[in-house]
């Protein structure tokens, strides 16, 4: 499988134009459309440089005419090109390493390039289609908790981290193969427990996962769960956990602000199979029999000479 015949059928279309003649048929002005290919991901190419193909000039087109219609501001439209980028170029990448397996599995779609290009171009509409369904339905989603807020960027939320303890030092000593066993599991897991407790992924960084929910009980037990689910699984290692409460800024899809930051020092502060809460968190869980908090003295971390915390467990009757 070369990488021409990769591009034709993927690209949907041979290259056929430089970075001016692109921007000329979309009626996109150079800068804008440099702006935009960059934000996506994609290297600067010469002047000269034939890649382009027409399904890139209509892309070009349709997001000059958002930004021109005052759908999308020009500085907005760059920052969702990136988000764009950063995720679709993660997904792809993981799309390959699928098609190779299949690949490897039916050695004989190799042999001739038509079946082989029969085969993919029988799969991505499929693939096209499962990506519109999963987006639709987190929009939709999304949509019923935004619209219920009068604030989408800033609000009060519990953010929580959970990683992996010894996972440094396990890796030294993992092939290949156990590696991606023991990752696939810990993203399984985090992706289980997080949707089954109303809360969301962040983002997953490397042995660390990144979550965040609306209501302070749904915090805590996805961060009991967790550990639960870890301690029961002879594949994963003990897992330890941090939270915060309060206000957090929601910008693309990423969350900032000192909530974020002390819920990850308390991350890397609690001992294996641990939960560690903000005073904030704490407060809001006082008046739940699910749970129960021991208040620890306060300790000094990286930014907060004195941060307060307690423990979290599960209540007696839970």
């Amino acid at each position: 499988m070369s990488e021409a015949w990769a591009e034709r059928v993927l690209l949907g279309g041979e290259r056929r134009y430089t970075r001016a003649q692109v921007c000329a048929k979309a009626g996109v002005p150079l800068e804008r459309a440099t702006t935009l290919w960059r934000a996506l991901g994609f290297a600067t190419v010469a002047d000269d440089e034939v890649v382009f193909t027409d399904s890139d000039v209509e892309a070009l087109r349709v997001t000059y005419e958002l930004i021109s219609a005052g759908v999308l501001e020009p500085d907005m439209a760059t920052a969702t090109a990136r988000l764009l980028g950063q995720h679709l170029s993660r997904l792809a990448e993981w799309q390959v390493h699928v098609l190779r397996d299949v690949l490897a599995a039916n050695p004989q779609l190799l042999d001739d390039d038509r079946q082989l290009t029969r085969f993919v171009e029988a799969l991505l509409p499929d693939l096209e289609r499962l990506q519109a369904f999963v987006w639709r339905r987190h929009l939709a989603a999304y949509a019923g908790r935004a619209l219920a807020t009068e604030d989408l960027e800033t609000r009060d939320q519990v953010v929580g981290f959970a990683d992996m303890v010894g996972f440094t030092t396990r890796t030294r000593h993992a092939d290949e193969d156990e590696l991606a066993r023991l990752i696939d599991r810990f993203d399984t897991t985090t992706a289980e427990v997080v949707a089954d407790n109303h809360g969301r992924i962040v983002k997953m960084l490397g042995d660390e996962v990144l979550f965040v929910a609306d209501h302070p009980t749904h915090g805590a037990e996805i961060a009991l769960a967790l550990l639960e689910r870890a301690e029961g699984d002879p594949v994963l290692p003990p897992l330890r956990a941090g939270l915060a409460y309060g206000r957090v800024l929601n910008r693309y899809g990423d969350v900032y602000g000192s909530v974020v930051n002390i819920a990850s020092r308390l991350t890397a502060t609690a001992k294996p199979g641990t939960v560690l809460t903000d005073r904030g968190l704490a407060t809001a869980l006082s008046d739940s029999a699910d749970f129960t908090l021991r208040t620890r003295r306060p300790i000094s971390v990286r930014g907060y000479n004195r941060l307060h915390h307690a423990v979290l467990r599960r209540g007696p009757g839970s």
